[in-house]
């Protein structure tokens, strides 16, 4: 079982090394945590999954493994932990649409930094479990 979901780059705010107010900070996390729910559960319908599906392969598997692909905005330097922090509401946002905890997530991240897309963009693998197909076609994330 597999689906792929494009996002919008998470706002500069919710970076961990912004320095804006919270509320600031808490509005644009909700917001993004929405969007990152609504295009999530398009892309399950589209893909003719059911959040049933995904729930069920979570119970199976013990977890969902979650394939994350960061295309920056530009192609300055940007931390890996810092992205993984910063898409934390989008995160939840697609745990929202599974309907299961986030802590049923195992991430796999991978930044793109030689492939900038105008405006950035975040593109998420949801997979049951990593299977040899799989593997091949995602990123090596051991090197």
């Amino acid at each position: 079982m597999r689906c792929s979901v494009e996002v919008i780059w998470p706002p500069a705010v919710c970076s961990p090394n912004a320095r804006g107010h919270w509320a600031k900070k808490a509005t644009a996390a909700r917001k993004y945590r929405q969007v990152c729910r609504l295009r999530t559960a398009t892309a399950i319908f589209e893909e003719g999954i059911t959040p049933a599906d995904l729930q069920q392969a979570a119970d199976e598997h013990g977890h969902l493994d979650l394939w994350i692909e960061y295309f920056p905005p530009d192609r300055r330097h940007r931390d890996d932990d810092n992205l993984i922090a910063a898409f934390k509401s989008g995160r939840d946002g697609i745990a929202d649409a599974i309907g299961v905890d986030d802590t049923h997530f195992r991430i796999h991240p991978w930044v793109h930094r030689d492939q900038p897309r105008k405006g950035g963009a975040v593109l998420v693998t949801i997979t049951a479990r990593q299977t040899a197909a799989i593997a091949m076609v995602m990123p090596d994330l051991g090197e």
